[in-house]
């Protein structure tokens, strides 16, 4: 079917407070060729309106899109094949006027149902596509709304295909009843055996995307996207603002309320949509098979056959631990920028909030899709207070895990860059659980079923150091430190005295040489004398080697030889 046709039998939405529409003005030139955006007031020309993107050129407020011109902006020209047009929506409860209701929303939008879905190709990589189309019912998931999506990730699983899901619906059908709140048990389900499957799932989530849709097919994806200022939620505003007798505050809700409460990896803008998607489906094409990483020459001598290499050995500890806490020093976000390419930065812990404090997504290493994290300090005191100085909360490790298991589903090599005082220690994070949090990121990560690699890169302090390194390998940078809390700390509980700090540090055997000879640490990397990002290429030539051997090695091993690995790491110290 061409989707011009389809869309000749369209019309635009029409306007609703709270959203944007293309509201018929009172027209002073031909009909049609003005419309009057209910977001900002002003006149636009339609056709404008339609080559880019349905994006206001006034205000650059989003307008709703109808499901085939969806396909268009995100599918390769002609790829589009759709799947089960041809079913029945029933009247189970005998709905007085649903009947019509349905008949003359079939006439006057020229579709079947509130969503459409079928196969397609973006940039060339298949894919199962569902899009939903507000101006049918709002959207909401009546029976047949239930079956499309699960016979479509069906079909996506027999195949072996990724899964693309727009939601776009007020939620439950309320005419079906009971049989449209099913629909949320059915399609979670076909979800759930697509993703035992390891198959890639992608939500998109645009405006708006409420209830019943909210709480199964919209917020279970692996990736979930949301475009600028959708709204989402599982009740809608005027719904609690009546259950509650409150006034919600401005932005609730909205897609930016979402991402910095954790609940969606990012915002994209929609003229960047499909390139986002097309890099998030190839970085998933393959299971990250470490074989993949073919040998390079290692023989620079730049590591040793003991993999260590110091070259400032006889300075004290207290004056490495400086080092490692200096403000100019390579930080996580430098090492990413460094090592990878393609790198996707994923948000969220899917509970509470987007700690800045820890960074990570999906990236490529040499061709091979990784996943990486970093604890993360800033490069000034705006960004270290944005970032906390690099001390997580429970979300940031929450969201470290919730990244790791995708890894092992997905069979991604983990690269963890640490580097943290310690675990953020406020009233709030001990109300969320910090103890908790860090304890589950121990328990997990001791079993992943994929390569895990940690590098100390600056600070690694005490359990919130160790919640992203039980690895494989734990390698540290020459000025790096990793011990059991920090030296003001151990003098302050030990002797009472925190000013003995510099004494502490030297008790306290945390420098990488002394871990390097108590095999707690595989490799030591060495540092120019004044470590910055300006020499940063002089250690991560060295680093990127390393991590190449490290892939072909343990990419080689099978997930119960990397576990067994792994338990007798930690057994035997």
């Amino acid at each position: 079917m061409k989707l011009d046709n389809v869309f000749k039998k369209t019309r635009l939405a029409s306007g609703r407070k709270g959203y944007i529409a293309l509201n018929s003005a009172r027209p002073e030139v031909p009909e049609g060729l003005l419309r009057k955006c209910n977001k900002c007031g002003s006149a636009i020309i339609a056709e404008d309106v339609k080559s880019d993107y349905y994006i206001c050129p006034k205000c650059g407020g989003y307008f709703r899109v109808h499901a085939y011109r969806r396909i268009e902006m995100v599918a390769d020209e002609g790829t589009f094949e759709e799947w089960d047009r041809e079913l029945v929506t029933p009247n189970p409860l005998d709905y007085k006027g649903y009947e019509e209701k349905i008949g003359s929303l079939k006439e006057k939008t020229g579709l079947e149902e509130a969503i459409v879905t079928g196969k397609a190709c973006i940039d060339g990589t298949e894919t199962v596509l569902g899009v939903c189309d507000g101006r049918f019912l709002m959207a909401s998931m009546g029976e047949v709304v239930g079956e499309k999506i699960a016979r479509a990730v069906e079909r996506a699983t027999a195949e072996r295909l990724p899964v693309i899901l727009f939601a776009c619906s007020g939620g439950a059908r309320m005419q079906e009843g009971i049989v449209s709140l099913m629909q949320m048990a059915k399609t979670s389900a076909a979800l759930k055996r697509h993703s035992d499957e390891g198959l890639l799932y992608i939500s998109v989530l645009t405006d708006p995307t409420t209830g019943g849709v909210t709480a199964s097919f919209a917020m279970l994806g692996d990736v979930i996207l949301a475009e600028p200022k959708a709204l989402i939620g599982f009740a809608g505003p005027r719904v609690i603002e009546q259950t509650i007798g409150q006034k919600l505050p401005k932005g609730f809700q909205r897609s930016e309320f979402l991402l910095e409460h954790g609940f969606i990896d990012g915002i994209v803008e929609r003229p960047q949509l499909k390139e986002t998607l097309s890099q998030i489906l190839t970085l998933h094409e393959e299971k990250g098979s470490t074989t993949a990483v073919e040998e390079s020459d290692l023989s620079d001598g730049e590591l040793t056959s003991k993999g260590m290499e110091i070259t400032n050995s006889l300075a004290e500890a207290w004056d490495r631990v400086q080092i490692s806490r200096m403000n100019d020093r390579p930080v996580g976000s430098d090492y990413i920028r460094e090592l990878f390419t393609d790198f996707i930065e994923f948000h969220g812990d899917r509970y509470f909030a987007d700690d800045k404090a820890v960074i990570g997504g999906v990236a490529r290493f040499r061709g091979i899709p990784v996943t990486v994290i970093a604890q993360a300090k800033g490069t000034n005191t705006k960004e270290n207070i944005e970032r906390n100085f690099g001390m997580p909360s429970p979300d940031g490790y929450r969201k470290a895990l919730r990244l790791m298991k995708q890894a092992e589903k997905f069979g991604r090599p983990v690269i963890c860059f640490v580097d943290t005082p310690g675990a953020f220690c406020g009233l709030e994070a001990e109300e969320r659980g910090q103890g908790e949090a860090i304890a589950r990121n121990i328990y997990e990560m001791s079993a992943l079923k994929v390569p895990v690699l940690s590098v100390i890169i600056g600070e690694g302090g005490s359990g919130g150091a160790l919640a992203m390194a039980v690895a494989d390998e734990v390698w540290m940078m020459e000025n790096s430190v990793y011990s059991i809390l920090s030296p003001e700390g151990f003098a302050s509980i030990l002797w009472k005295d925190s000013s003995k700090a510099k004494e502490a540090a030297g008790v306290m055997r945390l420098t990488a040489e002394d871990l390097y000879r108590m095999g707690i640490v595989e490799q030591v990397f060495a540092e120019p004398s004044r470590y910055t990002v300006e020499n940063l290429k002089e250690v991560t030539h060295k680093l990127a080697s390393g991590i190449e051997q490290f892939l072909i090695r343990y990419g080689q091993m099978s997930a119960a030889e990397l576990t067994a690995h792994r338990y007798e790491r930690f057994r035997r110290i």
